[in-house]
């Protein structure tokens, strides 16, 4: 079957394959200039007429970039989309509070429910129409603004406390706008709602107020491993990107607690010497960056790569902090951390090599 009669891949896969189609033609000229490879006229056309057919169809269909000046100036417009997006959420929310007094309850809690559904209807209406997708972005991103306004305002009409529970709804509104639209911020926000009331509901559990939540890092960890798990999921593989970004939140929400425990200890659930507490978080910090980096590279996770190198290189830093920033010399300091950065270099190098060694083994 060919790639004209099997169905239209998601937008960004398509896009993807726009970018590797330009990368193969670029390269293609490159050999048949060396005389590496020559094509003869017939092989050159049918490779053309296949290329400019399968792009004209994704083009077609989603309006993506088939070069790299139109990538220049989707670029601009993705900036455009997000600050636009900004500002409009930003101007209903202004609205809102300039002239809320002078409405009643009933016409304030219509006008909150219409805003919310009509928001949420033209995000419906606009991707339907919108082959770029960015003036969906901008849609979904004032409908979920309305849908977070509509709940704290109607909380605060009826004067209901403040509760963890309203970041339920907001982040089932992320994750429907997310999935839906196929954006990646959303996501990201739906995540983030996760995150806070996963750890406010296990902080109150322990006897802490949900706002102060925080104040123990151990609370997160729980969301951490949800989110772990969840880019196993065969849904993700109709979503490229999405399973990333649960790995990338997942990772901070482990590592972030555990660089902070591995400071104050006394903050901890652990009914330990501080000082015990902080050694064991260093060494799990330790541990868990350079599993992380060991995962990532046996299954092409880029991203878990690199979040893992990112905090191994954080947690040895600050350990060096704590061990020599007193009695060394500044320069001296900054100098054994220079050495140090070159030395990651190194071993970076040298296990980057050993990969592509074993690589070329396995093709073999």
């Amino acid at each position: 079957m060919s790639d004209q009669a099997k169905p239209l891949p998601a937008r960004r896969q398509a896009q993807q394959r726009a970018d590797e189609i330009l990368a193969f033609q670029a390269e293609l000229a490159r050999l048949e200039a060396a005389e590496v490879l020559v094509l003869d006229e017939t092989q050159r056309q049918s490779l053309a007429d296949y290329h400019q057919a399968l792009l004209a169809t994704y083009a077609s269909a989603y309006d993506i970039d088939r070069d790299h000046r139109a990538s220049q100036i989707s670029l601009g417009m993705r900036v455009a989309s997000f600050l636009g997006a900004l500002a409009l959420a930003a101007s209903a929310f202004f609205l809102f509070y300039q002239f809320w007094g002078r409405f009643s309850e009933a016409a304030q809690v219509a006008i909150l429910i219409i805003s919310a559904l009509g928001s949420l209807g033209l995000t419906a209406w606009v991707q339907g129409r919108d082959a770029s997708g960015y003036f969906t972005k901008l849609a979904a991103l004032v409908a979920f603004a309305c849908f977070v306004l509509n709940i704290s305002m109607i909380g605060q009409i009826f004067n209901i406390t403040p509760s963890d529970k309203a970041l339920l709804p907001w982040a089932a509104m992320a994750f429907l706008l997310a999935y839906a639209c196929d954006l990646r911020l959303l996501l990201a926000a739906g995540i983030v709602c996760v995150i806070a009331f996963v750890a406010a509901r296990i902080g109150t559990w322990n006897g802490v107020y949900w706002l102060h939540a925080g104040e123990r890092p151990e609370n997160f960890f729980v969301a951490a491993a949800l989110l772990l798990a969840l880019p196993q999921l065969s849904l993700h593989r109709h979503y490229p990107g999405f399973a990333a970004i649960y790995r990338v939140f997942g990772l901070l929400t482990v590592f972030i607690p555990m660089l902070i425990l591995s400071h104050w200890g006394q903050i901890s659930y652990l009914d330990l010497e501080p000082k015990l507490i902080e050694g064991g978080y260093q060494v799990a910090g330790f541990a868990g960056s350079a599993l992380a980096i060991w995962i990532g590279t046996r299954r092409e996770w880029p991203e878990s790569v690199n979040t893992g190198i990112v905090f191994f290189v954080l947690f040895l830093y600050t350990k060096f902090y704590n061990w020599w920033w007193d009695v060394m010399p500044k320069y001296l300091f900054f100098l054994v951390l220079g050495l140090t950065a070159l030395l990651v270099l190194l071993i970076l190098k040298r296990l980057r090599g050993v990969i592509g060694r074993s690589d070329t083994g396995e093709r073999a």
